[in-house]
């Protein structure tokens, strides 16, 4: 479908943020003369130059920001369209030049001595930043000097060029096949490939699988490549910047100790028996000789799906998130109502869902909605990190309001277990319990367990680089595949197009983004189970982590949340869901 044949009220309303593109065109061209912010350089040793800087930059970016926001978003309508590709690049190219432009910043202010810094965090003129400036301390020994940083902040945009290539490849040119569906001639898309996979034709899910793999087989050294450029790309950084691994670099930028990372391998390690034991569940309800990677997605009961129109699902959504409070399913509904929202999915659009939210007007979700229970938890899942940014936006200064990624999964997590809780506690159907339950250890088992096997593979990706060795499609997918085998075990037959799934996930190119949907789903269980038990005082709290921002660090803000993820006991309490939803399971067949 084009997008012209939808309907207006399933489409965003970007004219919130410009008007047209004629006005946005507008706001670009003011911008491409950057302030004088040299006029501060050698300055910043005083506090009220440093105030009066951080105020001159933080004007321009809010305004930038939005620039970028609405040629983001019109880019991702349709990626065929050149005029919008046009509008990324030259956005892209702002970014660059005003990063260069304000290089000399940090590493002035990190050359102070260290009491300077410290005073200045304890500066009223300077407390919108003094969790940033605190950070600058710690990362003392890792920043460089002016030039260095200057150079680190106009090859960003080169080196970026993998994740480009990566997003054109995938959404542009992979040049999927047609195949024959519900007696038409489609063309599979990313989108028909989920529903075709969790369909009960288990030949058509044969087929796709099979040929989708194909696609990307057809270019999978290039992809190989390219991954290995954005690998290369973080060696470079963690290089320059004097970090020990490009592990220990992310943690760092994140403000995460490592014991959370090791505490989350650790307990997906120790909670594999129970996996394989699901996969064995999942090979007998099925009746199958032998269960492929293409039954695994497939719910083990029969018509209980959740097809429901969009209108529908999102009442549902408000009818399951209602223990958050009035205010919180106002805005639901308001971001509803007044086009926050991309529904459908159209030819050319950027896959998957994803929300977007700066400071200075409200979020915008993008969906590509389908009639399947999954796309029901979506909406939940999204308008879960459009309100955590509405509320920190609405909450915090400009210079805390962006909270760290480490938290970005919590509260689109949060929903979606308080949703599944919802229809668990509603249902009296044993039918239609059984598929919840099941859809709960799927939830578990794609985000908590998947997630971190996806962590593990970049984990020694990189690893394989920082040691020298070259990646490529033969030893990046011999790495897949025992990791493959490891997590799901023997009652599933691993299909040889398995080894090559790394080389369709987007989110490699944000490295060492994907463990956060593991951590943010142990932290999201413990936080709906203290929303649904302790009521208002749970909530309130949780409120209050929605709008932390930055204010302090992400596991001290989850710590306020009731989710402390320094403590194997809160990782023990998510696998422990996973066995109880599974003993349910076994005892209602």
């Amino acid at each position: 479908m084009e997008r012209n044949n939808v309907e207006t009220k399933y489409r965003w309303k970007m004219e919130d943020v410009f008007p047209s593109d004629e006005a946005w065109e507008k706001a670009y061209s003011e911008l491409e003369t950057l302030p004088d912010f040299a006029a501060f350089r050698g300055t910043l040793g005083d506090a009220e130059n440093v105030a009066a800087f951080f105020a001159a930059t933080a004007e321009y970016e809010k305004k930038l920001m939005l620039v970028y926001l609405y040629a983001h978003s019109r880019h991702d309508e349709d990626l065929r369209v050149t005029k919008y590709n046009s509008y990324m690049a030259k956005v892209m190219s702002l970014f660059t030049k005003y990063g260069a432009a304000t290089a000399f910043a940090e590493p002035e202010l990190i050359s102070l001595p260290e009491e300077k810094l410290a005073a200045f965090v304890k500066d009223e003129r300077l407390k919108d930043h003094d969790y940033a400036l605190s950070r600058m301390i710690a990362r003392k020994q890792h920043v460089l000097s002016e030039k260095e940083e200057a150079l680190l902040a106009q090859a960003a945009e080169p080196l970026g060029v993998s994740s480009d290539v990566f997003d054109m490849l995938d959404d542009a040119e992979l040049n999927l096949p047609y195949i024959t569906y519900q007696g038409k001639r489609v063309r599979l898309s990313h989108g028909l490939y989920s529903v075709i996979l969790s369909g009960k034709d288990r030949a058509a899910r044969a087929n796709v699988f099979k040929k989708y793999y194909a696609a990307y087989e057809r270019i999978v050294n290039t992809l190989a490549t390219t991954y290995f450029g954005n690998v290369k790309k973080d060696i470079f950084y963690k290089n320059a910047r004097g970090y020990q691994s490009c592990l220990e670099m992310a943690l760092s930028e994140e403000d995460v100790t490592r014991d959370v990372y090791e505490n989350l391998i650790s307990a997906v390690h120790d909670g594999a028996p129970v996996m394989h034991r699901y996969m064995q569940v999942r090979k007998q309800a099925l009746g199958l000789a032998a269960m492929h990677m293409y039954d695994i997605y497939i719910p083990l009961v029969e018509d209980a799906e959740l097809r429901l129109s969009y209108e529908d699902a999102y009442e549902l959504v408000l009818k399951g998130l209602a223990p958050l409070g009035e205010e919180y399913i106002s805005l639901l509904k308001k971001g509803r109502d007044e086009r926050w929202i991309d529904v459908c999915e159209t030819e050319g659009k950027a896959s998957g869902a994803y929300s977007i939210g700066v400071y200075g007007t409200h979020p915008f979700v993008l969906l590509n909605y389908q009639q399947t229970t999954h796309d029901v938890f979506t909406i939940a899942h999204e308008m879960g990190h459009s309100l955590h940014s509405w509320y920190s936006n609405k909450t915090q200064p400009y210079a805390k309001s962006d909270y760290k990624i480490f938290v970005a999964e919590v509260a689109s997590t949060v929903n979606e277990v308080l949703l599944l809780k919802y229809l668990l506690r509603t249902s009296e159907d044993k039918n239609l319990r059984k598929y919840l339950l099941n859809y709960f250890m799927d939830m578990i088992r794609t985000t908590l367990f998947r997630q971190t096997q996806f962590a593990e593979f970049e984990q020694e990706a990189h690893a394989m680089a920082e040691r020298g060795e070259p990646l490529n499609k033969d030893n990046l997918s011999e790495l897949y595949y025992s990791l493959n085998k490891k997590y799901y075990g023997k009652a599933l037959t691993h299909d040889k197009q398995i080894a090559i799934e790394w080389a369709r996930i987007p989110h490699f190119y944000r490295s060492f983004y994907v463990y956060k949907y593991a951590t943010g789903i142990t932290a999201a269980i413990a936080i709906a189970d203290k929303i649904l038990t302790e009521g208002a005082p749970a909530v309130e709290r949780y409120l209050n982590f929605l709008k932390g921002g930055c204010s302090t660090d992400p596991v001290t803000l989850l710590k306020g949340a009731g989710a402390d993820l320094t403590k194997k006991e809160t990782f023990a309490a998510a696998m422990k869901e996973f066995t109880d939803a599974l003993a349910e399971f076994e005892a209602l067949a």
